[in-house]
């Protein structure tokens, strides 16, 4: 078992000393790679990607906070991203060194004016779960079984000078432009602020149980607002398995299709019903039960959905199957996907590839049910959409999308790789019909 880490960097000047550290051997993964290209004519990219993602992360994960953050985010994009990338980032989703008690004592004492053994009947020492933001303990009252989330010392504070820092890094591993991404760095950095303020979680997660209470098979927890704060916050156990562990029981397809089933209602009805949703679909988010409910244990990122942005897609997806109409080129321009101001040459490119990738990624949208567990599905989606990301002519593009779209699509892409990992076969007709619902409404 790997030992807890007894120290953080909490200091602005600490932290951005340890991220420039990673910088430089970045920088000199790159000279390797290049002075191998000069001297042998060719050179191995999967090598730098894999030496990169590396130091990259081992950074990461000693500071935690935004750059772990940012770094569990990006592991998402199994299809969009370098293997290597995702593979080292995944690590940050539920298997990140956690600090050790003493620092996590100092913390809680702050937040509720308590030590935890004065609080707790007993409390571990050490974290059951640890990840970007915060590590849970488990602690118990009585009979009752209570998961406390400690938020990482300094993280909160130093938040946006890491994210100065860790920006300009991620653009050149990805080799991505700056004008590309600046336009998105607000709506993540709100986010991620929003992330580290436990208050705001615990008053968005009451707003989504209430607004869920009525879907099947889903099971929350119930929160101790005395026992939390901006933070710590304190809730009830929800015994059974993370999903990831889950699946590894090798359930059957039956019980497969059941939990992905519940996901996808769940994620339909926040975004068509409460616009207002969940928007971290990782497997450490999720508890599977021993009576096979879904548990939903992390409300830390949540997406409130723009009443105008909300009407341009539901737009998008009644011209969803006439990419030639104008009410759909209609809808690309006001969710800023399209200009029809732009050049033709701009204005061919933009309506040509982003007809072929709709009709790609929302083709379980379109379907009265959808195979997640299709392997070739998903590889013909990375297969287009990285040919897509070299294509020169995609680089300075004056529409670049709604700042929306960050959440948005992070959400619905982390569904699907979610599906996919559950194998799951899911009746997805519901999304027009909650559309129909919704207008009826309107």
């Amino acid at each position: 078992m790997a030992k807890d880490q007894d120290k953080i960097a909490v200091s602005k000047l600490g932290r951005a000393g340890k991220l420039a550290n990673a910088g430089a051997k970045i920088g000199a993964n790159y000279m390797k790679h290049y002075a191998k290209k000069l001297v042998n004519g060719e050179s191995d990219r999967n090598e730098l990607d894999e030496a990169n993602a590396k130091d990259a992360y081992q950074a990461f994960s000693e500071l935690k906070g935004g750059p772990l953050k940012m770094a569990q985010m990006l592991s998402l994009g199994e299809q969009l991203l370098p293997k290597a990338y995702t593979m080292q980032f995944a690590q940050a989703q539920n298997k990140v060194t956690p600090l050790s008690y003493p620092l996590i004592r100092k913390t809680f004492k702050k937040e509720v004016g308590k030590s935890p053994d004065e609080v707790f009947d007993s409390f571990t020492k050490q974290a059951v779960n640890a990840a970007s933001i915060g590590q849970v303990h488990k602690g118990k009252i009585g009979d009752q079984w209570y998961a406390i989330k400690v938020q990482y010392p300094g993280v909160a504070d130093s938040l946006m000078s890491d994210l100065s820092i860790v920006a300009p890094m991620a653009t050149r591993m990805f080799g991505l432009k700056k004008s590309m991404v600046a336009p998105y760095l607000k709506e993540v950095e709100e986010k991620l602020m929003e992330e580290t303020d436990y208050k705001h979680e615990l008053e968005s997660s009451l707003r989504i149980i209430k607004g869920c209470k009525e879907l099947e098979n889903v099971t929350f927890p119930t929160f101790e607002p005395k026992l939390s704060g901006k933070r710590v916050i304190t809730m009830s156990w929800i015994d059974g398995l993370g999903l990831a562990d889950w699946i590894a029981t090798d359930p059957t397809q039956e019980q497969r299709d059941l939990i992905g089933q519940t996901l996808w209602n769940f994620y339909q009805f926040q975004i068509h019903e409460l616009r207002f949703m969940h928007a971290d679909p990782h497997p450490g988010n999720f508890i599977v039960t021993e009576d096979e409910k879904l548990g939903i244990i992390d409300f830390g990122c949540i997406k409130e959905i723009p009443k105008d942005f909300y009407k341009s897609y539901i737009k998008l997806m009644e011209h969803g199957q006439e990419l030639h109409s104008t009410e759909f080129v209609e809808a690309l321009t006001e969710l800023d996907l399209y200009n029809p101001e732009a050049d033709q040459k701009e204005r061919d490119f933009i309506l040509g590839h982003f007809r072929e990738m709709f009709e790609l990624v929302g083709r379980p949208l379109f379907s009265e049910r959808f195979d997640f567990s299709d392997d070739s599905y998903f590889k013909e989606i990375y297969t287009k959409g990285e040919a897509l990301s070299k294509n020169s002519e995609m680089k300075g593009l004056s529409a670049q999308g709604s700042r929306h779209f960050i959440y948005f699509n992070r959400t619905y892409f982390g569904l699907y790789q979610l599906l996919n990992q559950l194998r799951a076969d899911v009746k997805t007709d519901a999304v027009m019909w909650m559309k129909k619902r919704y207008q009826k409404s309107a």
